[in-house]
């Protein structure tokens, strides 16, 4: 039975959503803003934290930030009524698995919370996947080519990408592709490693170093030895974690936290980032000796809008996965569908349209998936995208009128009889547009 973190201000909806996660076998314990909600994160570990954004003492990225104790096996869910794609954007940035708005489709619900717990079981477990390279695309193609030149050898893998463009995917086939594929594959997203808890993680500790360190624990190094270790988020450890990791990568060696064991390690390190490395260590954030130390090879992994030619193939792709997950049996989407994904921006990438598709899939009642299954905030994008590009153009045309009328107007001497007969218009019209462009 796992453990639910609810933390939401409205008292008569946070008991309703209370009801339904105890009646789906959750154990679950509710606080109703940002302070409390921090207080019992000191006393207990919780599987799941249930998150909304706007709390009456502060927001849900202020209580990701303040959480010193957060615990890194917490997977986090944050909603809100709040529609903000770019609020979507940092939350996901800040560790969060996913951003949902209300009002909440329980079923939908019900799966997020299911495939965020399942995602943290996972997480540090071997791969058993075979390695593969998504897309037919130019910039597909160079990723591809790009990873399987690296994988064969031992060097440290540096991959660059925006949120969603699946970075642990490629760090996952590298892995699929070396000379350590028999080993185990550990994944850490350091977004989600608090200060306190970063270097336990990582480096492992001994029994009763800190608070609720009740037995020695294996850190990431230790447990992938002979392997590869994939440090999502990198720029996101703090200077003395930084210090330690510089220590491993020159001596292979790790020291655990409160020991004075030192344990020899064997790993490949490969790490990623959708921050600017080279700005954080012109401010300080980054050690430079660790950049060129992680940053022997660099892949770039493109964003989706610049994949166009891959996503019809993206899209059947996870329509399989999704029809799999819930036994569903839809087989194509409208080409109204189509068209809207094609001309959304995707700030979130793969990730966001594998769970735009995966809750289509949920909500289509039939094996063609219609335009009412996407989700709001969506088709809002593409209309204000559709308004802003028809005002645009408008605003073109007018400077391109605007800029005749004048041309004609000097040629002729602002003799406004000839300009008019050279325009193909009357003079009525033709001082209409001289005032309405503040033609002199």
């Amino acid at each position: 039975m796992s453990d639910i973190l609810l933390v939401e201000d409205d008292r008569t909806f946070s008991k309703i959503l209370e009801t339904f996660l105890i009646k789906q076998g959750f154990k679950v314990e509710v606080k109703h803003d940002l302070k409390t909600g921090l207080q019992i994160l000191r006393d207990k570990m919780f599987d799941l934290l249930l998150l909304d954004y706007r709390l009456p003492d502060g927001t849900g990225l202020d209580f990701l930030a303040d959480c010193a104790r957060h615990p890194s096996a917490m997977a986090t869910i944050m909603m809100t009524s709040f529609n903000d794609v770019r609020t979507a954007v940092k939350a996901m940035r800040s560790g969060v698995f996913e951003y949902i708005i209300k009002p909440l489709n329980p079923d939908e619900l019900l799966m997020v919370i299911k495939e965020a717990l399942n995602k943290e079981k996972q997480s540090a477990a071997p791969t058993t996947k075979k390695a593969f390279i998504e897309g037919h695309s130019k910039v597909a193609a160079k990723l591809a080519e790009h990873v399987q030149l690296v994988a064969p050898t031992d060097m440290s893998v540096l991959i660059i990408g925006e949120s969603g463009t699946g970075k642990e995917h490629v760090a996952r086939s590298i892995h699929e592709l070396s000379t350590r594929k028999d080993r185990p594959f550990v994944a850490i997203d350091c977004g989600t490693l608090s200060k306190d808890l970063a270097a336990s993680e990582l480096f492992g500790h001994v029994k009763g170093v800190f608070t609720g360190a009740l037995t020695d624990k294996k850190g990431a190094f230790e447990t992938a030895n002979g392997g590869t270790v994939f440090l999502d988020e990198i720029g996101n450890l703090g200077y003395d974690v930084q210090v330690k990791l510089l220590r491993m990568l020159q001596e292979r060696q790790i020291q655990p936290v409160g020991s004075n064991k030192v344990i020899d390690v064997d790993i490949r390190l490969v790490s990623a980032t959708n921050e600017n490395l080279i700005a954080s260590i012109a401010n300080g954030g980054f050690r430079e000796d660790i950049y060129h130390r992680i940053n022997e090879f660099k892949i770039q992994v493109p964003a989706l809008r610049e994949r166009e030619d891959d996503l019809e193939m993206f899209v059947k792709h996870f329509i399989q996965l999704a029809n799999t997950e819930l036994g569903k049996s839809v087989e194509r989407v409208t080409g109204e569908v189509l068209e809207i994904f094609k001309n959304y921006d995707w700030p979130g990438n793969l990730r966001e349209l594998k769970n735009v598709i995966k809750r289509m899939v949920l909500l289509s009642r039939t094996a063609t998936a219609h335009k009412d299954a996407l989700p709001e905030e969506m088709i809002g994008s593409i209309e204000q995208k559709a308004k802003n590009e028809t005002l645009d153009l408008k605003a073109m045309q007018e400077a391109g009128e605007k800029e005749a009328i004048t041309k004609v107007l000097q040629q002729t001497k602002y003799n406004k009889t000839k300009a008019a007969k050279l325009l193909n218009i009357d003079r009525k019209t033709l001082y209409y547009k001289i005032e309405l462009y503040g033609i002199e």
